[in-house]
């Protein structure tokens, strides 16, 4: 029997419960508490959903001829010491054909996926050199591991035979996990299950982990892992799995080999997996934006009214503590840098009146379905009716009205030659 002084706590609550269940699980779930088990002795994990996704993933891998994508695995920390490459050596005693990828060239890489005794599985340490901002010249490396989560993706190549130029299609397809310091791109990280490695604090223990010594066990295990897949692989084809609320678009392609693996397996995996998937995706969701999601945030919580003067929200933007629009490649944020990021969401600058003042700006009717399709809801109490408000309502001195200006007072100021209606001592619109 295991000796449950090397697991940590919550590997240490899983395997009792597997050692004094009354009810004997089934081949597969007993085989997949096993494997836990087995990560546990060597890895700390953040929280026992991670562990969870990961023996998953590891027995995704012996049935890739059931999925129609596979998902990545990512194991990413900020700082080196917290466990990345240790769960890479576990993960390569476990999984099929593992290609250990550290300073490859690509087309040693094409050619192992393409390689007729079966797809690899790329276990990739030290992938920030590949996409973070020691990266050079890795397009091909950052193709292959973008395309290849798909069954059939290809790799297009001209190749030289003789004096004639042929083209070669490569498979692409194949299972990758990734372990590297920072972040990956959206490409990656939104085809991956991400698993965000720590150092180990004074009272977490771990076993020490040597090759020589545990290789053995989990090739072991691999080899009933393959046998299982098997038994299994016909049923997981057709397989598919009830989806989580929350897991929908391409959350749910990242988790349905590992859900309908669950549920074939049966037991508390299916309950155990949708919790992970749950998690982890909301975990995912709390990550750092992109710069035009912050724009959008930060426009939402400055915005007032129906309408607002660009310069008075350039100026609302760049007071904001801890954003970035203060100094965007050391300078702050003007008028076309706002004009030209709001563009790619179909937000386009307006000619507005405020009260007697005209000038360019934006409208809160432009903006509201950019907030609603990329922010998340506020909450109740803070949502702001939005309305259209014509020229004859009555609605007291407060009033924004928004209007395309047409009279010709109004042309005069958005003409100014100084200031294109952005307000300046030349023209009637006061900054």
């Amino acid at each position: 029997m295991l000796n449950l002084d090397d697991l940590d706590r919550r590997a240490q609550a899983v395997a009792q419960d597997f050692y004094s269940s009354a009810i004997v699980p089934t081949e597969g779930a007993q085989l997949l508490i096993e494997v836990e088990l087995f990560l546990a002795r060597f890895v700390a994990y953040p929280s026992e959903h991670c562990r969870v996704a990961h023996t998953l993933w590891i027995a995704h891998t012996h049935l890739m001829d059931a999925w129609d994508s596979t998902p990545r695995i990512g194991f990413l920390s900020p700082e080196p010491g917290s466990g990345k490459t240790r769960a890479l050596e576990i993960t390569e005693t476990l999984v099929p054909n593992p290609v250990e990828a550290v300073n490859v060239t690509p087309a040693y890489l094409f050619r192992k996926v393409g390689d007729e005794s079966g797809p690899p599985t790329i276990l990739y340490d030290e992938i920030d050199t590949v996409f973070g901002p020691k990266a050079k010249d890795n397009e091909e490396l950052r193709g292959l591991l973008n395309a290849g989560h798909r069954r059939g993706a290809v790799a297009g190549r001209c190749t030289v035979r003789g004096k004639e130029i042929v083209t070669e299609e490569i498979p692409a397809y194949c299972a990758v996990a990734l372990a590297g310091l920072g972040g990956l791109p959206d490409t990656i990280l939104t085809r991956s299950v991400v698993i965000r490695m720590r150092r180990r604090a004074p009272g977490e223990k771990v076993e020490a982990y040597r090759r020589r010594i545990h290789s053995a066990e989990g090739n072991a295990l691999r080899d009933r892992l393959e046998s299982w897949a098997l038994q299994v692989v016909d049923a997981l084809t057709d397989a598919w799995p009830d989806m989580p609320d929350g897991i929908e678009d391409r959350d749910a392609d990242v988790w349905e080999p590992l859900l309908a693996i669950a549920d074939v397996v049966g037991g508390d995996w299916p309950d155990r997996a949708r919790v992970a998937a749950v998690t982890l995706v909301t975990e995912s969701k709390e990550t750092t934006p992109s710069l035009g999601v912050r724009l959008l945030s930060d426009l939402r919580d400055v915005f007032k009214g129906e309408a607002m003067f660009t310069r008075e929200i350039l100026d609302s933007l760049n007071d904001l503590d801890d954003a970035p629009w203060g100094s965007l490649r050391g300078q702050p944020m003007d008028a076309r840098g706002l004009s030209n990021r709001l563009k790619q969401y179909r937000i386009n600058r307006r000619t507005v009146r405020i009260g007697h003042d005209v000038g360019k700006g934006y409208a809160r009717v432009d903006l509201v379905d950019a907030w609603d399709r990329y922010l998340p809801p506020l909450p109740q109490n803070s949502v702001t009716s939005v309305t259209t408000v014509t020229d004859g309502a009555v609605s007291g001195s407060g009033v924004t009205h928004v209007t395309h200006v047409t009279d010709s007072v109004a042309t005069e100021r958005q003409t100014c030659p100084a200031c294109d209606g952005e307000g300046c001592g030349h023209c009637e619109v006061q900054p």
